[in-house]
């Protein structure tokens, strides 16, 4: 292997039609930056699940680095390090005109701002985080994809999703501005096939019409491509390119057997209840680290499901539905139910951050080291639709702007001024408000 041989991050493997792009191997980076920390690009992945969390099994009576997991945060055993839980930040811009605490705390879920209240179609609301930082990633041009977009759920495009306000409220958490909310992927096929089986725009049709017609794996169509890059990549870049494939010939596997099962006609019309979450969280979570690790994109959130869900989970050995769970009237029965349901989102969040953390950098740090992967509800305890004290987590060390491990107590502040921090850690130049009510950046986050 010539020395001098240097990859761009750009390279994408080619063949008969089929365009798949490669992950960040040591080749792209510059030979000055390797023992560089922090060299690596930061990411910030949002996970949402609705309907509150029963906040007694959640949060840790010790603030520090000596918290304890509770029942509910059991499943971050084996990240326990690498987690933030903030307690006690309040997102009031989320209270409703009314009822309707669900749609107008998901349409500031990441905005915090107040949702107008409408079931037509003059909604507004403020434009959130993740794409303040996408667009300034966008004018960069520093990844194919600015933002991603996903959830389990399609659910309806417009009328009234809870007591008068819009479904976009309900069914997105990413505002691209204050009317234009931006439509989730619930298809990890999809999402598959744009990320990682792009068509050549420069293919000849033979050659598109060859692929469609052989219906192989994407890898088969760019192997000679791959074997050809091979024999230029050092050892260490060749462990990671032959894992990056078995990684994505899974996802394959996974994202086939999905839409097998699933309904073959327009993927809006699909009922929400005849597919099962686990399935389709794992293969976004997936797709979420295969994005990251090919700097694909630097931002991607994550809708469990629909504001207001009443999702029945049988899997978990529950005939109920969630969001009637969450109206638990003080009833023992619903708060088991609703700790069974909680504990099982954060095991999928879990599942995020060991896939994450199990991916080495060029920079000598995992990929979970270098990105914030946030966690939260609309609403604290659904019953009473609180909206303080949320409950919120912060995983990672986003390349160094976050100290985790611990647990931090605040009295009241505005999750607005978390988003701030968040998007100066990710490179946004002057934020220092944001939202309704945010003031400035977050303290105690750094240490």
């Amino acid at each position: 292997m010539s020395k001098k041989f240097q990859l761009s991050r750009r390279t994408l493997l080619r063949g008969a039609g089929a365009l798949m792009a490669l992950p960040v191997l040591e080749q792209m980076v510059p030979q000055a930056a390797h023992a560089a920390p922090g060299a690596a690009p930061r990411r910030l992945a949002v996970f949402y699940t609705p309907n509150g969390i029963h906040m007694p099994k959640w949060t840790p009576s010790a603030t520090g680095a000596s918290w304890e997991l509770t029942p509910t945060l059991q499943p971050l055993a084996p990240v326990k390090s690498d987690v933030l839980v903030l307690s006690g930040l309040a997102n009031y811009p989320g209270l409703p005109d009314g009822d309707g605490h669900h749609a107008a705390a998901t349409a500031a879920f990441l905005s915090c701002a107040k949702a107008f209240k409408t079931e037509g179609t003059d909604f507004r609301v403020g434009i959130s985080m993740d794409q303040v930082i996408a667009k300034h990633l966008a004018s960069k041009k520093a990844t194919r994809f600015p933002s991603l977009e996903l959830g389990n759920d399609a659910g309806r495009g417009i009328g009234n999703c809870d007591s008068g306000y819009a479904c976009p409220y309900a069914n997105n958490i990413a505002w691209a501005g204050p009317t234009t909310p931006v439509a989730k992927e619930t298809r990890p096929k999809a999402v598959f096939d744009r990320l990682f089986a792009g068509f050549d725009p420069n293919a000849t049709q033979a050659q598109v019409e060859k692929r469609r017609a052989y219906g192989k794996s994407i890898i088969d169509f760019v192997r000679d491509d791959a074997s050809a890059l091979k024999t230029q990549l050092g050892t260490s870049d060749l462990r990671k390119l032959d894992e990056y494939f078995t990684g994505v010939r899974d996802l394959e596997k996974q994202v086939e057997a999905i839409e097998a099962e699933g309904p073959s006609c327009n993927p809006g019309s699909a009922p929400d209840d005849n597919e099962d979450p686990r399935v389709k969280t794992k293969a976004m979570m997936d797709l979420i680290v295969l994005a990251f690790q090919c700097d694909l994109t630097r931002v991607a959130t994550f809708m469990l499901a629909n504001a207001r869900s009443n999702k029945v989970y049988g899997f978990l050995g529950l005939p109920g539905g969630h969001h009637t769970y969450s109206h638990h009237q003080k009833v023992q029965a619903n708060y088991d139910a609703l700790a069974t349901i909680d504990r099982w989102e954060v095991e999928q969040y879990a599942y995020l951050l060991q896939r994450m953390k199990g991916i080495q950098e060029g920079n000598g740090k995992s990929l979970l080291d270098n990105s914030m992967v946030y966690f939260s509800s609309e609403v604290a305890d659904g019953n009473s639709h609180e909206h303080r004290n949320l409950p919120v987590l912060l995983a990672g060390s986003g390349g160094g702007a976050l100290l985790p491990g611990r647990h931090v107590r605040y009295n009241g502040e505005p999750l607005a001024n978390l988003y701030i921090s968040l998007m100066q850690a990710m490179g946004v130049t002057g934020i220092t408000t944001f939202g309704d009510n945010g003031t400035g950046p977050l303290g105690r986050l750094a240490g």
